[in-house]
């Protein structure tokens, strides 16, 4: 079992940048699959980015791509999501998830585990 907390979240203007570090619990992190979600306001929890075990495979939802940048530290449990040229429509509270499985996965019920979640706000 995981354990998983977010932090690095807040207020920003539109164009900005923050950074979401999730630190994760356990001596196994570096056999999960991690990811990042996110949920607005009245939405469904959507898919943001995820990467595999060793860091090298990555995957974006098309909207972030070219802006956030995920990667993990196995040495420090550590996954983090670089997220640049912030705009108000990625406003949202931000997840990060563990899944078993050892490939990539976009789909949240492949997630096993999730952190409880941090508020990132874009204003325009």
């Amino acid at each position: 079992q995981v354990q998983l907390v977010e932090s690095g979240g807040g207020l920003v203007q539109a164009g900005g940048s923050l950074r979401l570090s999730c630190v994760a619990s356990g001596r196994t992190f570096s056999s999960y699959t991690m990811g990042w979600f996110r949920q607005a306001p009245g939405k469904e929890r959507e898919f943001v980015a995820t990467i595999g075990t060793t860091g090298t495979s990555k995957d974006y939802r098309d909207s972030v791509k070219g802006r956030f940048t995920i990667s993990r530290d196995n040495a420090k449990n550590l996954m983090y999501l670089e997220m640049n040229s912030l705009k108000p429509e990625d406003t949202a509270v931000y997840y990060c998830a563990a899944s078993s499985y050892l490939a990539l996965r976009s789909r949240k019920e492949e997630y096993h585990y999730w952190g409880q979640g941090i508020q990132v706000t874009v204003s325009s």
